[in-house]
């Protein structure tokens, strides 16, 4: 468990650095997990040691969500000074994301040839 640990942790690190060397527009942590499921898909074995690491991880998920109720709960002075404008921004953008991803899928899919039967 200890070398799969380090050996996630060692790719985030790579990330971190390459993102910020290279003066990425992405988070280091994106970098490195797309560095680690390159390497994954090179080397097979290299996601089966992962996998039982991986699977303990997500089964414990939710533990990640309380950092950002903390956050949450520190800043409920700011959340009800500008709720109504954060509520009304988050509603539009999924809106909007909603929308753009599914005219980019009609224009893919017009662009295949796929047909609805």
């Amino acid at each position: 468990m200890i070398p799969a640990l380090t050996i996630i942790l060692g790719f985030q690190l790579v990330g971190e650095i390459a993102s910020r060397w290279l003066d990425l527009p992405l988070p280091g942590p994106v970098v490195g997990l797309v560095l680690l499921v390159g390497a994954c898909m090179v080397r097979p074995r290299l996601a089966e040691m992962l996998r039982p690491v991986t699977r303990s991880v997500l089964a414990h998920l939710s533990l990640f969500f309380v950092p950002a109720g903390v956050g949450v709960i520190a800043h409920l002075p700011v959340l009800s000074q500008h709720g109504i404008g954060l509520a009304l921004a988050v509603t539009v953008s999924t809106v909007l994301a909603i929308g753009a991803g599914a005219l980019t899928f009609a224009a893919v899919a017009r662009l295949t040839g796929s047909r609805d039967d």
